[in-house]
């Protein structure tokens, strides 16, 4: 019977279907979860942000400012990585998208340049005509918030960055861990300042801020790896 026809190229192929199709519903599901990170990133910021900035021009407190203000820009962070996961979805050329998302990181590496200026010129300010912000519960509940919401969020980015393979979530997983460092620094800062009356602790707390945004501005500038 050698002239039968052998059925295992045909099993193989219709395994090898079934197996694609499986891993492309995976892709869709870990898809949907990121973009479920992302919108959760902007609606939480776009509050932050002016809570934050609101309490802080109240207060006059240059650390809680530049924390509000960081907040837009990973809020920006947050609508780039929508759009790429929706180009994705629609199965968009990746080396495109690839080339828009890498001009996106430049803008928004550049913004975090600039926000690190302005806080580090406010911050010298202060401290040089001794500017006392008031103390200010309101915006250590805030800062108290972000620390558990950013944790939360980076560590759940950096898992979905990894299953997507994605160089862009990955970095925008490490924005996610800065801003949580910055909202450590921050509440250091007006919490000193609020139990002890180190007016100081605040402007101190803004430049020490304004490291964490340069080094987050120059990776994203550099388009670097952020696998941390």
């Amino acid at each position: 019977m050698s002239g039968a026809p052998n059925p295992t190229p045909s099993c193989s192929c219709s395994t090898d279907v079934v197996c694609r199709e499986t891993a492309d519903d995976e892709r869709r599901m870990v898809i949907r979860r990121g973009l479920r990170l992302e919108y959760l990133t902007v609606g939480w910021n776009v509050i932050e942000g002016v809570v934050s900035v609101a309490i802080a021009l109240a207060a006059g407190s240059v650390a809680l400012l530049g924390f509000g203000i960081d907040s837009f820009v990973e809020m920006t962070s947050g609508l780039v990585l929508i759009w790429r996961l929706r180009a994705e979805r629609k199965t968009c050329n990746p080396e495109e998208i690839e080339r828009i998302d890498q001009r996106a990181h430049k803008l928004v590496g550049l913004s975090l340049f600039l926000l690190s200026g302005y806080v580090a010129f406010e911050a010298t300010k202060a401290l040089i005509t001794a500017e006392r912000p008031d103390p200010t519960v309101a915006g250590i509940i805030i800062t108290s918030l972000s620390l558990a919401v950013m944790w939360w969020l980076a560590r759940a980015k950096r898992k979905t960055a990894r299953a997507l393979e994605s160089r862009a979530l990955e970095a925008d997983s490490f924005q996610t861990t800065a801003c949580f460092w910055l909202s450590l620094t921050t509440l250091a800062g007006i919490a000193l300042n609020a139990t002890l009356g180190w007016w100081w602790a605040d402007p101190v707390a803004a430049l020490a801020m304004t490291f964490f945004l340069f080094k987050e501005g120059r990776e994203a500038w550099k388009g670097e790896d952020c696998f941390c």
